[in-house]
């Protein structure tokens, strides 16, 4: 897994909290409905990489 895609998907999840906080603060539920979607997207995606990841550590350990 290549750090600039784990950086990727840390900065969705971090953008899409942010404009959920914003549209909260200024009481836009569309903004803030799509910042919980872009955050939600963005927290799969990592637990799709820690998954991905894991399993290769496993196939590297009966490898050797």
């Amino acid at each position: 897994m290549s750090i600039g895609k784990r950086l990727r998907h840390k900065a969705e999840t971090a953008e899409g909290a942010t404009k959920k906080t914003v549209g909260k603060a200024l009481g836009n539920e569309r903004m803030e409905a799509e910042g919980s979607v872009g955050q939600a997207k963005g927290n799969t995606k990592q637990t799709g990489d820690k998954l991905k990841q894991a399993g290769q550590k496993i196939k590297h350990t009966f490898k050797h």
